[in-house]
């Protein structure tokens, strides 16, 4: 269970194009009080988590930002692609006719 959690930035543009829509969240727990920082998809996944401590909330969503910088990859699962039904579907008069 999380004690605190604060500070989110989405890597310096609203629409993170470039880092498919992620967030950096700083985050500590009572065993472990300095922050750490979490990159989280917008599905809520956990995409990375610092190993590193910090000081202060600033400094610790400020690396996790700069990774996100650094990732191209966007690690949620993919919509599924639409797919035509119009097979499941016969014109009409063609049942039992």
């Amino acid at each position: 269970m999380l004690s605190q959690c604060a500070a989110t930035d989405t890597g310096g543009s609203p629409h993170l194009p470039e880092s498919g829509d992620m967030q950096v969240t700083a985050f500590s727990t009572p065993q472990q009080p300095n922050w750490r920082w979490r990159i989280v998809n917008y599905a809520g996944e956990i995409v990375e988590e610092s190993r590193t401590t910090f000081a202060t909330i600033a400094l610790a969503v400020q690396d996790g930002t700069k990774y996100l910088r650094r990732l191209d990859v966007d690690h949620s699962v993919p919509p599924v692609p639409y797919r035509s039904t119009s097979y499941l579907r016969t014109p009409r008069g063609t049942f039992g006719g």
